[in-house]
């Protein structure tokens, strides 16, 4: 009888991990098909009045990236009347503020009490006064064009949000953070289905946009206040679209370490936003976007990854006790492991493998979601966290 069920486990946790990380992306490059081959979408438009736009910047201690951070934003193709560039820096203690004093077109926003990004993005979108506002993190260069390829999407009324690209720029093309690289291409990929299917699920807060009226104040704790904000604009009937003519680079991770600060954080926040958006598991109230987020999102950061690391002792018990079949699956499964391990142990030691590091931070990943749990209990009621370094 234990044996016929763990059968049906081994089964069911085989089905949501392949469609979970490979089958939604099949499917929804099946159905973007479809759709396009009986109905062209109409592509938006430039505008041809600008609208004002207002670039909301939420810092905390980024003195060393300032003269950077001014000439990107000097760079940007947009004219510079029509720009407002707002920095919200609450709690910053270097010198973040005066250096900012310096540039005649910046609007600072400053409070001595550090209460997260959150509560930055809540008290700093009142100063905003035009009807849409883009958020950017500080250390996230924009691309030249970013502005008006956002500007120009919005020109379809049906969007509330968009999204832009985020790229990860990294020397090491070998190393195990070069899989921070290869996962957002590849939640890149799935974004740009994803809208053209109906809406992207989530943005990107290194580089998004909202109409301002739409903007919804959010609890001070809240960790992914930037996936939060974009699906609550889509609960309300808009679509959030994307695109990868908008975006914004950062470096890469300094390391693992710094990047599990970040992955734990990241699946700590998910796991916070699916009991804040709970209503949107409602497939049959929010129809195709329930759909797109419950296989995007919500399997990623609850059922899956549990899956994934029940699924080996499963393995071995049915490899013993069952047929032949499942120790032909074992061997795969264990030699998957041991590439992770490896690329792992590799890693402490500072050497390059690029075949190694993708087991490694597929592996990495799934750990820092249930990693992330812990966190999320630890750390509740608290909206700040420490920063991971960067190259």
């Amino acid at each position: 009888m234990i044996i016929k069920i763990l059968y049906w486990v081994f089964w069911i946790s085989v089905f949501f991990i392949f469609y979970t990380y490979l089958g939604y992306g099949i499917i929804l490059y099946i159905l973007v098909k479809i759709k396009e081959f009986f109905r062209k979408s109409k592509e938006a438009v430039l505008p041809k009045n600008l609208p004002d736009i207002t670039l909301l910047i939420a810092a905390y201690n980024e003195e060393s990236i300032i003269k950077e951070k001014m000439l990107n934003c000097d760079a940007l193709d947009y004219p510079k009347d029509k720009l407002h560039i707002l920095w919200v820096t609450d709690g910053s203690s270097d010198n973040t503020n005066e250096l900012l004093k310096t540039y005649p077109n910046v609007t600072l926003a400053y409070d001595p009490k550090r209460g997260g990004k959150t509560a930055a993005l809540n008290r700093g979108i009142s100063f905003v006064k035009t009807s849409l506002v883009i958020f950017n993190d500080a250390n996230a260069m924009l691309n030249t064009g970013a502005i008006k390829e956002i500007v120009r999407l919005f020109n379809d009324d049906k969007v509330g949000c968009v999204s832009g690209e985020k790229r990860v720029f990294s020397t090491d093309s070998q190393g195990a953070t070069a899989g921070e690289g290869i996962y957002w291409k590849y939640e890149s990929t799935l974004k740009a289905l994803d809208f053209r299917l109906y809406s992207a699920v989530g943005a990107a807060g290194e580089l998004f946009a909202i109409r301002t009226h739409l903007y919804e104040i959010m609890p001070k704790d809240t960790l992914l206040d930037d996936f939060i904000l974009s699906l609550r604009v889509a609960m309300k009937g808009y679509k959030i679209a994307y695109s990868s003519k908008a975006y914004a680079q950062e470096d890469a991770s300094l390391n693992m370490i710094e990047e599990q600060k970040r992955k734990v954080r990241i699946s700590a926040g998910g796991i916070q936003s699916i009991a804040r958006l709970k209503p949107l598991l409602n497939i049959f109230k929010y129809g195709l976007l329930s759909f797109q987020y419950i296989s995007h999102r919500v399997l990623r950061w609850t059922l899956t990854p549990l899956l994934l690391f029940m699924l080996l002792p499963i393995n071995v018990i049915l490899a013993y006790w069952g047929n032949e079949l499942y120790a032909w699956f074992l061997l795969p499964h264990i030699l998957f492991y041991l590439m992770g391990w490896s690329g792992y142990q590799l890693d402490k030691r500072n050497i390059k493998n690029k075949f190694l590091y993708i087991p490694y931070y597929f592996l990495f990943m799934n750990v820092n979601v249930v990693k992330g749990f812990f966190f999320l209990r630890k750390n509740r009621g608290n909206g700040a966290w420490e920063k991971a370094k960067r190259r």
